[in-house]
Protein backbone atom coordinates (compact mmCIF):
# COMPACT_ATOMS: atom_id res chain seq x y z
CA UNK A 1 0.00 0.00 0.00
CA UNK A 2 2.74 2.50 0.86
CA UNK A 3 4.69 1.52 -2.28
CA UNK A 4 2.28 3.48 -4.50
CA UNK A 5 3.78 6.63 -6.01
CA UNK A 6 1.58 9.68 -6.53
CA UNK A 7 2.19 12.94 -8.36
CA UNK A 8 1.62 16.23 -6.58
CA UNK A 9 -1.45 16.80 -8.74
CA UNK A 10 -2.90 13.42 -7.66
CA UNK A 11 -2.56 14.29 -3.98
CA UNK A 12 -3.68 17.92 -4.42
CA UNK A 13 -7.12 16.72 -5.62
CA UNK A 14 -7.81 15.37 -2.13
CA UNK A 15 -8.36 18.75 -0.51
CA UNK A 16 -11.70 18.78 1.30
CA UNK A 17 -13.28 17.50 4.50
CA UNK A 18 -14.56 14.28 2.96
CA UNK A 19 -11.24 13.48 1.27
CA UNK A 20 -8.17 15.07 2.83
CA UNK A 21 -4.59 14.09 1.94
CA UNK A 22 -1.38 15.73 3.07
CA UNK A 23 2.18 15.65 1.74
CA UNK A 24 4.74 15.46 4.54
CA UNK A 25 8.40 14.59 3.96
CA UNK A 26 7.69 13.28 0.46
CA UNK A 27 4.93 10.92 1.60
CA UNK A 28 1.18 11.10 1.06
CA UNK A 29 -1.15 10.64 4.03
CA UNK A 30 -4.94 10.22 3.91
CA UNK A 31 -5.88 12.02 7.12
CA UNK A 32 -9.63 12.11 6.39
CA UNK A 33 -10.51 9.75 9.28
CA UNK A 34 -8.36 11.84 11.64
CA UNK A 35 -9.91 15.26 10.88
CA UNK A 36 -12.40 15.15 13.77
CA UNK A 37 -9.76 13.86 16.22
CA UNK A 38 -6.94 16.26 15.38
CA UNK A 39 -6.14 18.32 18.51
CA UNK A 40 -5.63 21.47 16.44
CA UNK A 41 -8.95 21.04 14.64
CA UNK A 42 -9.74 19.97 11.10
CA UNK A 43 -9.19 23.45 9.63
CA UNK A 44 -5.44 23.22 10.31
CA UNK A 45 -5.22 20.04 8.27
CA UNK A 46 -7.49 21.31 5.50
CA UNK A 47 -5.37 24.44 5.00
CA UNK A 48 -2.31 22.23 4.55
CA UNK A 49 -3.73 20.37 1.56
CA UNK A 50 -2.64 20.90 -2.05
CA UNK A 51 0.90 21.83 -0.99
CA UNK A 52 3.95 20.34 0.66
CA UNK A 53 2.90 20.49 4.33
CA UNK A 54 6.27 19.39 5.71
CA UNK A 55 7.19 22.83 7.08
CA UNK A 56 3.70 23.31 8.55
CA UNK A 57 3.97 19.93 10.26
CA UNK A 58 7.49 20.47 11.60
CA UNK A 59 6.83 24.02 12.82
CA UNK A 60 4.18 22.75 15.22
CA UNK A 61 6.60 20.40 16.94
CA UNK A 62 4.52 17.23 16.97
CA UNK A 63 5.24 14.58 19.58
CA UNK A 64 6.90 11.26 18.77
CA UNK A 65 3.56 9.51 19.26
CA UNK A 66 1.96 11.84 16.70
CA UNK A 67 4.70 10.99 14.20
CA UNK A 68 4.17 7.27 14.87
CA UNK A 69 0.40 7.67 14.50
CA UNK A 70 0.91 9.07 10.98
CA UNK A 71 2.02 5.67 9.72
CA UNK A 72 -1.53 4.31 9.76
CA UNK A 73 -2.60 7.11 7.40
CA UNK A 74 0.26 6.60 4.92
CA UNK A 75 -1.03 5.88 1.41
CA UNK A 76 2.19 6.17 -0.57
CA UNK A 77 5.15 8.21 -1.73
CA UNK A 78 5.01 11.46 -3.67
CA UNK A 79 7.15 11.94 -6.76
CA UNK A 80 9.24 14.88 -5.56
CA UNK A 81 9.86 15.96 -9.17
CA UNK A 82 6.18 16.89 -9.40
CA UNK A 83 6.21 19.12 -6.31
CA UNK A 84 5.97 22.88 -6.95
CA UNK A 85 9.34 24.64 -7.12
CA UNK A 86 10.85 25.52 -3.75
CA UNK A 87 11.12 29.13 -4.90
CA UNK A 88 7.35 29.34 -4.38
CA UNK A 89 7.86 28.29 -0.76
CA UNK A 90 10.59 30.88 -0.29
CA UNK A 91 8.51 33.82 -1.49
CA UNK A 92 6.11 34.04 1.52
CA UNK A 93 8.77 34.69 4.21
CA UNK A 94 9.83 38.07 2.75
CA UNK A 95 6.20 39.20 2.88
CA UNK A 96 6.08 37.97 6.46
CA UNK A 97 9.24 39.84 7.44
CA UNK A 98 7.68 43.34 7.41
CA UNK A 99 4.69 42.10 9.38
CA UNK A 100 7.00 40.47 11.91
CA UNK A 101 8.72 43.84 12.43
CA UNK A 102 5.25 45.35 12.82
CA UNK A 103 4.54 42.64 15.34
CA UNK A 104 7.70 43.48 17.26
CA UNK A 105 6.78 47.17 17.37
CA UNK A 106 3.22 46.24 18.30
CA UNK A 107 4.70 43.93 20.92
CA UNK A 108 6.70 46.85 22.32
CA UNK A 109 3.61 49.03 22.53
CA UNK A 110 1.69 46.24 24.21
CA UNK A 111 4.52 45.61 26.67
CA UNK A 112 4.76 49.34 27.40
CA UNK A 113 1.02 49.54 28.02
CA UNK A 114 1.19 46.56 30.37
CA UNK A 115 3.33 48.64 32.70
CA UNK A 116 1.97 52.15 32.13
CA UNK A 117 -1.76 51.40 32.15
CA UNK A 118 -1.81 49.81 35.64
CA UNK A 119 0.26 52.72 36.96
CA UNK A 120 -2.20 55.21 35.47
CA UNK A 121 -5.13 53.33 36.98
CA UNK A 122 -3.37 53.18 40.34
CA UNK A 123 -2.59 56.91 40.17
CA UNK A 124 -6.19 57.67 39.26
CA UNK A 125 -7.43 55.56 42.18
CA UNK A 126 -5.13 57.37 44.64
CA UNK A 127 -6.16 60.77 43.25
CA UNK A 128 -9.82 59.82 43.53
CA UNK A 129 -9.31 58.65 47.08
CA UNK A 130 -7.33 61.77 48.05
CA UNK A 131 -9.73 64.27 46.50
CA UNK A 132 -12.74 62.22 47.50
CA UNK A 133 -11.75 62.37 51.19
CA UNK A 134 -11.12 66.12 51.05
CA UNK A 135 -14.52 66.94 49.61
CA UNK A 136 -16.53 64.55 51.80
CA UNK A 137 -15.67 66.15 55.19
CA UNK A 138 -16.46 69.61 53.83
CA UNK A 139 -19.90 68.46 52.71
CA UNK A 140 -20.81 67.06 56.15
Amino acid sequence: MSSKIFTFEDVAKHNHKNDCWLIINGKAYDVTPFLDDHPGGDEVLLTSTAKDATIDFEDVGHSDSAVEMMQKYLVGEVDTNTLPAKAKHNSPPPTLAPSSSNQSSAGFVLQFLQYVLPLLILGFAFALQYYGKKTKPEEN
